[in-house]
């Protein structure tokens, strides 16, 4: 990685206060958003995705911002800031094996932010639409992951939300839909993650969207309907059925043909709305459906005998209404079939002009048995099945389900223009469980790609590489959330996002008390690095040892000298850090090596591989993790900005290996997986997990996804 590309400097040799010297200090006051500083945690139960109160902002009066001339630290900021709180809670959809997280440090990745302008509908986990503007930190959305071949929409949580003024662009696609966005902000193509805006060379050369490519989604979302008088007669007129004689209905009992809690309270709602007050009465079974019945104790008698006749000059409100209606009272959508059971001639009469009416194209699907009610099929897909519950907005929510659906629509979703709009306008971004979110039908790239979801909110345009947070207070605040009565002793895990034996290690001396804290209350933790100065610490960790369970891992992807001086020079040098591992197994500790990255081309032939394994095996390691390369949006352009300049024979290859997206395909990674095996075969030397002189059956190691985020 070409020095422009790493993240700050990390790991290196120990550095004396001595040989830094202070250029200028000062204080200002600052705008950064944390969105994993909270109160000390409650652990809650295992399974739960993410904690449901929202995270608690960073105490920040002002933030004592420092420069060194020493050439380690050229061109680098560090912000000193306190804290509230330092054991951070990993959201629950991550893919990482840990819970809790302890970042003394806070580096940054390449990432869009401040991106959409605040009327953007977002996905709602409930199937519904909110303005972007509107969200706040965990609200439960839409986002998508990856699965095999396709992404697939997974809920996801809103960790955090922000705006600002920026410049604004517009993007329209080939549907009509349009988006008001930063040129920063990044949404998802054919051909991946792709920038508002860029140019094919100079400094501004990034993947930008042209008139040649698809965004992926669903389109635009429907508006929703306005709750007039006559769409909530059209809903009540599609559930009410009558029980009782004709004539004066003013004493008449009627049932809602549903059992649906969320229908009858919207019923309820707007029978009051009409003013007729109702109470339920028990609920009653008619064959295999339950129904409700419901008494009118008091309301005009024509009101009532209205909610049983069809409206005389039906309206687009009505209409509306009359959908949303019969969908809860007899819709069904599972595995992506949606249908409408209909009773008898007049209602499917009524419900296919209603369908027709807004565009939309149905199947009669007509039962073999005898009496059974025919359905009206919706057909069009997962844009037409959005379409319909965002422009008629039913009432039961369970049934608008997408979790799990590929994201393979065929939709026209072609950029047909990118304009700017020659002003600067509020902005608003959030950062998701997922890294993304659906905006306004397409998949959008939230702040940061970070797996366990932590940002920075500096300046626009700051070079986020090479500004690095510090949480001058971390040592006393992990020994004070530690004490709380809710804290139940989690295992935690150090350096999986951001390494804490970078250098500046070195200068501010974090970690020291950090461990003392782990120690003096027992509490198994894990650490993950680069950096040779965790040897510093190594008394402290072999006290913590004697009474909790520790894990030791070092990041080694290759041996090549020259390798390493190009793709990682902010890093101490492999050899460095495998007579680490060697000192600290000496020291009878079992440490782990993830093999990461592994390079395409340059480091994951069979020779390569053979000395990196031997050199791993002879450091005394006591297992071997290995990990290919992978390239999310932000590191990828920036790597191949790299590629193309030291190795531009291999820009083929990789264009090849990474068109689907940030991994390369399965059967390479099985293919460079085998090749380690059989070497860890040949020296000697089981393919495992991290290392731990206790075991840590129960706290798996950090995976290599997490560590791979600083390195690229």
């Amino acid at each position: 990685m070409p020095p422009s590309c790493t993240a700050p400097a990390r790991g290196g040799a120990r550095c004396p206060e001595h040989h830094l010297h202070f250029v200028r200090t000062h204080v200002r006051m600052t705008s950064m958003r944390w969105d994993n500083l909270s109160a000390p945690p409650d652990e809650g139960t295992p399974d739960r995705a993410t904690p449901a109160a929202p995270p608690l902002p960073l105490a920040l009066p002002g933030a004592v911002t420092r420069t060194f001339d020493t050439p380690d630290f050229a061109g680098m900021t560090f912000y000193e800031v306190h804290a509230k709180s330092v054991i951070n809670r990993v959201p629950g959809q991550s893919r990482v094996p840990f819970e809790w997280t302890i970042n003394p440090y806070r580096g940054c990745s390449h990432a869009c932010v401040y991106c959409l302008g605040g009327d953007t509908p977002i996905l709602m986990a409930d199937g519904r639409t909110r303005a972007i503007s509107e969200l706040e930190p965990g609200d439960r959305i839409y986002g998508t992951r990856r699965r095999g071949a396709y992404r697939h929409y997974v809920v996801t949580t809103v960790l955090d939300k922000w705006s600002t003024v920026k410049r604004a662009y517009r993007v329209t696609l080939a549907d009509g839909t349009t988006l008001v966005a930063s040129g920063d902000h990044r949404f998802l193509t054919e051909r991946g993650w792709k920038h508002v805006t860029g140019t094919m060379r100079g400094d501004g050369r990034r993947p930008h969207l042209t008139t040649r490519n698809r965004l992926l989604g669903t389109g635009r979302f429907a508006v929703a309907p306005k709750r007039s008088a006559d769409y909530r007669r059209g809903y009540l007129h599609a559930l009410v059925r009558d029980d009782g004689p004709s004539g004066d209905r003013r004493d008449t009992r009627f049932r809602l043909a549903t059992a649906e809690a969320e229908a009858l309270d919207r019923a309820e709602r707007h029978l009051a709305d009409a003013g007729v007050t109702v109470e339920r009465a028990t609920v009653a079974r008619v064959g295999r459906r339950s129904t409700t019945t419901v008494v009118r104790t008091a309301g005009p008698a024509d009101v009532v005998t209205g909610l049983f006749e069809p409206c005389d000059e039906t309206t687009d409100d009505w209409a509306l209404g009359y959908l949303a209606g019969m969908f809860d009272a007899a819709g069904t959508c599972h595995q992506g079939v949606f249908r409408i059971s209909v009773a008898d001639d007049e209602s499917r009469a009524r419900t296919a002009g209603a369908l027709e009416r807004f565009g939309f194209r149905w199947a009669l699907d007509v039962p073999g048995t005898p009496g059974a009610a025919c359905q009206l099929r919706l057909t069009g897909g997962l844009p037409e099945r959005l379409r319909f519950f965002h422009l008629t907005d039913p009432a039961v929510t369970a049934r608008r389900s997408i979790e799990g659906m590929a994201l393979k629509c065929a939709t026209r979703l072609q950029v047909t223009a990118v304009e700017d709009l020659g002003l600067e306008l509020p902005l608003w971004d959030i950062t998701t469980g997922t890294g993304d979110f659906i905006a306004n039908g397409v998949v959008s790239h939230n702040c940061f790609a970070r797996n366990t979801h932590t940002y920075l909110d500096l300046d626009p345009g700051t070079d986020f590489d090479r500004k690095v947070i510090v949480k001058v207070n971390a040592g006393e605040l992990v020994r004070r959330e530690l004490a709380a009565p809710r804290w139940r002793g989690a295992h935690v895990a150090m350096g999986t996002n951001v390494d804490c034996y970078q250098r500046a290690e070195g200068r501010y001396r974090l970690m020291p008390p950090i461990i003392e804290a782990l120690r003096d209350f027992a509490n198994p933790f894990s650490i993950l690095t680069k950096g040779t100065l965790l040897l510093r610490d190594l008394p402290l960790l072999r006290q913590a040892a004697e009474v909790t369970r520790v894990g030791l891992s070092y990041s080694v992807g290759f041996v090549d000298e020259a390798l390493w001086r190009a793709a990682e020079p902010g890093t101490p040098s492999p050899r460095r850090r495998l007579d680490a591992v060697r000192t600290l197994t000496d020291a009878g500790f079992s440490v782990g090596v993830l093999m990461a990255p592994i390079l395409p081309g340059l480091s994951d032939d069979e020779e390569s591989i053979d000395a990196t394994v031997a050199a791993i095996a002879a450091s005394g390691a006591a297992s071997v993790t290995p990990l290919p390369l992978h390239l999310r949006p932000g590191a990828r352009e920036w790597y191949a900005r790299w590629l193309a300049r030291e190795f531009p024979h291999l820009v083929p290859r990789y264009r090849q290996l990474y068109q689907a997206g940030s991994y390369a395909p399965q059967a390479y990674q099985r293919e460079v997986t085998a090749r380690v095996r059989m070497a860890a075969r040949r020296h000697g030397l089981h393919r495992g997990g991290t290392g731990d002189n206790r075991r840590l059956p129960e706290t798996p190691p950090p995976t290599p996804a997490a560590e791979q985020l600083f390195l690229l």
